[in-house]
């Protein structure tokens, strides 16, 4: 019995939704991973399943979501604006190509007053956490104004993160000394 086409709607019994999004889900995650690994790109997907539970897949590298997100949020808004208006595009050509009650179009537009406004209350919000862990790691002087465990283990991962990024130059350092010795060896040894 060979494959047969598969008419794309939603499947109304949630056993067997729950069982094709398993499936799926699967094949999704794999053809991620080879991506990721064939053509070298940072890649993160976010599903949600029937039962609302959330899958996080990220690449090979494990800071690639911090990356991407970083990257996105460095990008200007007019190069996002763009990028969205082309995905949109591409969505639109690609289901006109296909039977499904899909519109890309129907999407909420996107409104600069009110995505300004969004961006607007991030930033706040980041700045609101900047504030707050800088004034942890300016208290980590005196261990009485630690306020709970949290605290305490921000201010561990940071000196963590410090004494590794210590490390990491002393090494550096090192091995770009050592390389300029064994420069000066090479050059006196043909001097001689």
């Amino acid at each position: 019995m060979g494959r047969r086409k598969l008419k794309i709607q939603r499947l109304e019994d949630m056993k067997a939704r729950q069982a094709k999004y398993s499936k799926r889900k699967k094949g999704i995650l794999k053809k991620a991973k080879e991506l990721s690994i064939l053509c070298d790109v940072e890649i993160v997907l976010l599903l949600s399943s029937p039962s609302g539970k959330p899958t996080l897949f990220v690449g090979q590298d494990p800071n690639g979501l911090y990356c991407i997100l970083q990257k996105v949020s460095n990008m200007p808004f007019v190069e996002r604006e763009e990028r969205r208006a082309y995905t949109l595009e591409m969505l639109k050509k690609f289901y006109v190509n296909w039977e499904s009650k899909f519109d890309p179009l129907s999407l909420p537009p996107n409104n600069n007053v009110d995505t300004l406004k969004l961006y607007e209350d991030q930033l706040q919000e980041l700045k609101d956490k900047l504030t707050k862990k800088s004034k942890i790691l300016r208290d980590w002087k005196y261990p009485e104004n630690v306020e709970d465990l949290n605290q305490i283990k921000f201010m561990e991962d940071h000196l963590i993160a410090s004494l590794n990024g210590l490390r990491n130059r002393k090494n550096q350092l090192a091995m770009e000394q050592q390389s300029k010795e064994r420069y000066l060896e090479g050059t006196e040894n043909l001097e001689i």
